[in-house]
């Protein structure tokens, strides 16, 4: 098991979730995760198009809200 520093043994974890296109004609999930304040972890998948993706993210997030997590922020855009 994994110590969590005392400094950040308060502070509350976010999880941080994007889709972005990227140059190799595809799209790429992007999951950072962390305490607030401190530097997260990093993690890209890429889809090849952005159904995938979107689907990828939503699976996440549904997986996460059930761990506990809250949704606090979303923006987007609709994409063709």
């Amino acid at each position: 098991m994994q110590q969590i520093p005392d400094d950040v043994a308060q502070a509350p974890r976010f999880l941080h979730l994007l889709i972005q296109e990227d140059l190799i004609e595809g799209w790429s999930l992007v999951r950072e995760m962390g305490y607030q304040g401190k530097s997260g972890r990093v993690r890209r998948n890429h889809f090849g198009d952005y159904s995938e993706a979107m689907q990828a993210m939503l699976k996440e997030r549904d997986s996460q809200i059930k761990r506990g997590y809250q949704v606090v922020f979303v923006e987007g855009q609709h994409h063709e």
